[in-house]
């Protein structure tokens, strides 16, 4: 629980405060676009490193904590660095390490439940507490002093995460075969693919939420210390997803709760397009983060558990990661920088709400078998 909650208290302060600082250093809307599409470009690459090293020779808990503090090192030298160039450099290099603790963790973290895999959850909603105490502090800071605090509160958040990953334990566990399938036969079921698919689409679809949410309400003409509380709501009400999942999933099943996710997803993104001069409409859109992401996440990390299983593991939620918060998040933030330059907001989330669309028909044809239900 506390690796999680420093996890995302760092993301607390990445996500909604990067934008704005970069904003502030002079950074053009295509390059702050470009620096989040590098780091979700990192989660394609670094997360299968590490999970073929993990499945093949062990140490799950070694690597994630020789991860954690290169990745805390590497941000330390971002408060110094002048220029688009050096930033993408060493946002390289803290997200090739950053991204390969979370993936490997997530494995670590069903190991120890075991056949209490449903309790995922109420241990995950802690980082959702990290990144809301990070989001709802720093907001009134950034209000007065500006944007110069972010990066060296995300250097205690990663120095904090380090030293957290000092105390897990590594589970013990017996290794079963995957079901007797190879991590290539089981990638290329129907269903599998379908999921993969729909995964990417959705945290596709978030590219302009994660990149661009921040600048376009203070364009729009909410303050930053509301707009942390915006970000904070959000986060609420994935709690009350994580805290109350087990329920969910025997009642609703994972199919049904994925397809409601998308939905709600893209209802979501309209409602920012177009009404986001309305808080009495953007709060009830922030509130839909419990299924955009919370429902969305749960549902997919247990998918993925169930699918790939014993020694597949590592790779199965690395190359989960990888395909959506990396690739879907890369081009999602990639093409919404260059989007916002050319177009309008209300064009690019309206582009957002297709993607969560497409996925949705996807996830409708191509999540069938009994393992996803």
């Amino acid at each position: 629980s506390s690796f999680y909650f420093f996890w995302f208290s760092s993301i607390g302060v990445l996500l909604p405060y990067w934008g704005l600082y970069m904003q502030d250093g002079g950074y053009r809307p295509a390059q702050i676009g470009a620096i989040f599409a590098i780091l979700m470009t990192t989660k394609m690459i670094a997360p299968n490193v590490w999970g073929w090293v993990a499945d093949h020779y062990g140490g799950r808990m070694l690597i994630i904590r020789i991860a954690t503090c290169i990745a805390a090192l590497m941000f330390l030298c971002l408060p110094f660095v002048d220029g688009f160039v050096l930033m993408a450099l060493f946002m390289v290099g803290y997200g090739f390490f950053s991204n390969a603790s979370l993936p490997q963790f997530e494995a670590v973290t069903f190991d120890h439940l075991g056949s209490h895999e449903a309790g995922y959850g109420r241990i995950r909603l802690w980082g959702s507490v990290g990144f809301i105490l990070a989001v709802l502090t720093l907001g009134p800071i950034l209000e007065r002093y500006g944007t110069a605090p972010v990066p060296w509160w995300i250097i205690g958040c990663l120095v904090g995460l380090f030293v957290v990953s000092l105390t897990v334990p590594s589970p013990v566990k017996k290794q079963d075969d995957g079901g007797g399938d190879g991590f290539l036969k089981v990638l290329l079921r129907p269903e599998v693919i379908s999921l993969l698919a729909v995964c990417f689409l959705a945290q596709l679809s978030h590219g302009p939420y994660y990149t661009f949410f921040s600048i376009y309400m203070e364009d729009t003409g909410y303050s930053r210390s509301l707009i942390g509380i915006l970000w904070a709501l959000g986060v609420i009400a994935e709690i009350a997803v994580f805290a109350f999942l087990p329920n969910l999933i025997l009642k609703i099943g994972l199919r049904r709760l994925m397809l409601t996710a998308l939905a709600v997803t893209c209802v979501r993104w309209l409602l920012l397009a177009f009404y986001n001069e309305h808080l009495v409409l953007v709060i009830p859109a922030q509130l839909m983060h419990l299924a955009s992401f919370g429902i969305y996440h749960a549902v997919a990390v247990n998918l993925i558990h169930r699918i790939f299983r014993g020694r597949l593991q590592g790779r199965g939620q690395a190359l989960y990661s990888s395909l959506s918060f990396g690739a879907g998040g890369a081009i999602g933030s990639l093409s919404s920088g260059y989007l916002w330059e050319a177009t309008t907001p209300e064009v690019v989330f309206s582009m957002a709400a297709l993607a969560a669309a497409l996925g949705w028909i996807i996830a409708w044809f191509g999540l069938r078998g009994s393992v996803l239900r």
